[in-house]
C-alpha cells in the first residue's frame, strides 16, 4: 500500500571521509582528538586573534593554501606534529576515501533525523501503519541510539480517535444520566437507548457498501448519529408519557399505536431533512477535501434508514412489552 516513497536526506552528496587507524596514532603519540583539531584547522580555519579598526572589529582565520584545500589528493599530505614535534602525514595514520553522504543532515530536537515519507493507497492508514510497524521492527536494523517513530496522518488520527471516545464516553454518561433524571425509571431509559444498536448497524453497513474505514470522519459520524438517534427515541417514549400521564390513556395496544403514528410525520421530517442535507456530501465523499465529511455523511445516511425504520415499527412493540407509563396523580 505504499505509494510516493521518498526520503527527505537522499545520499549522494560527495563527501571525503577520513577513519584513523588508532594502533598507527599510538605508535605516532598523536591523540585523535588532535588530529581532528589539525584537520579542521587546516580546512574550515580557526580564529587566532582580532583586528579592531575604529569601532569594527575583524576575526584572523588560520587555514591551509585555497589552492590546498580544493585538491583532494593533498589531503593525506597534510602533515602532523606529535608531542616530540615530529610531523606525520595524514595518509599515515588514516585512511582517506571519497565517499557518498547526505544531502543535508536533518535535526529534530538536537537528535539526527532521516524522514521517509510516503502515501497509502489501496488500504487504511491504520492497517498499514500496523504492518509497517511489525515489519521494519523484524527486518531493520537499527545501530545503538537509534528508533524508529511513525508520524504524520496516521499519528494524528490515533489522537484525534482517542480523543473523540473519551469526551464521547463522558458526554454520553451525562446524558444517560440526564435521562434517567427525566424519565424516571430505568426501562424507559433503556427503551431510548435501545434504538442506539439500530443506529449502529445500519452506519457500519454502509460504510461497508462504500468500502470505507473507521476514520475520524466516520467517528464523528457516529456520534452525530446517536444523537439523533436518541432524539427521535425521546420523541417516541416522552409522547407516550404523556398520552398516560397527562392525557390518561390505558397504556395498551392502542395508546402504543396512537402515539406512534403521531409521531410519524415529526420522526419522518426530522430523518428526511437530515438525510436530503448529507447526501450531496456522501455522493461526493471520494473528492479532495472531504476525506472527513464523507465518511460522516455516509454513517449518518446509513444509520438514519435502519433507525428510523425499526423506531417507528419495533421500538412500539418493545414499549408495550417493556415500558412503564403511570398516570399523573393529581390533588
Amino acid at each position: 500500500g505504499a505509494a510516493d516513497v521518498q526520503m527527505q536526506s537522499p545520499p549522494g552528496a560527495p563527501q571525503l571521509a577520513i577513519r584513523f587507524r588508532h594502533d598507527a596514532l599510538a605508535r605516532w603519540g598523536l591523540a585523535p582528538g588532535d588530529v581532528l583539531d589539525t584537520i579542521h584547522t587546516a580546512y574550515e580555519g580557526s580564529v587566532a586573534g582580532e583586528i579592531y579598526e575604529g569601532t569594527r572589529s575583524y576575526e584572523v582565520a588560520v587555514m591551509v593554501d585555497p589552492a590546498l584545500r580544493r585538491n583532494v589528493a593533498a589531503v593525506g599530505s597534510l602533515p602532523i606534529r606529535n608531542a616530540a614535534g615530529v610531523f606525520v602525514p595524514l595518509r599515515d595514520v588514516a585512511d582517506i576515501v571519497q565517499t557518498s553522504g547526505r544531502y543535508v543532515i536533518l535535526h529534530d530536537g538536537a537528535k539526527r533525523v532521516q524522514t521517509v515519507t510516503c502515501n497509502v493507497a489501496g488500504r487504511d492508514v491504520n492497517s498499514f501503519v500496523a504492518e509497517a510497524r511489525r515489519t521494519v521492527g523484524a527486518r531493520v536494523p537499527l545501530r545503538q541510539g537509534t528508533y524508529v517513530q511513525f508520524t504524520g496522518a496516521a499519528e494524528a488520527q490515533a489522537r484525534s480517535r482517542r480523543d473523540l471516545l473519551v469526551h464521547s464516553t463522558i458526554a454520553g454518561i451525562g446524558i444517560l444520566l440526564l435521562l434517567l433524571i427525566v424519565l424516571g425509571n430505568v426501562r424507559n431509559l433503556l427503551l431510548v437507548a435501545v434504538n442506539l444498536p439500530f443506529a449502529l448497524v445500519g452506519g457500519v453497513v454502509a460504510l461497508f457498501i462504500s468500502r470505507g474505514e473507521l476514520s475520524v470522519g466516520s467517528l464523528v459520524g457516529f456520534v452525530t448519529l446517536f444523537g439523533i438517534t436518541l432524539r427521535n427515541s425521546i420523541m417516541m417514549i416522552s409522547h407516550y408519557d404523556h398520552l398516560v400521564s397527562v392525557d390518561g390513556l390505558e397504556w395498551n395496544r392502542s395508546t402504543a399505536i396512537r402515539g406512534a403514528s403521531e409521531r410519524l410525520v415529526p420522526i419522518l421530517m426530522t430523518s428526511i431533512v437530515t438525510a436530503l442535507g448529507l447526501l450531496p456530501l456522501a455522493l461526493g465523499s471520494g473528492s479532495p477535501g472531504r476525506e472527513i465529511e464523507g465518511p460522516m455523511a455516509i454513517v449518518i445516511l446509513g444509520g438514519l434508514i435502519t433507525s428510523t425504520a425499526l423506531n417507528l415499527l419495533v421500538l412500539p412493540a418493545l414499549a408495550l412489552r417493556y415500558g412503564r407509563f403511570e398516570r399523573s396523580v393529581r390533588p
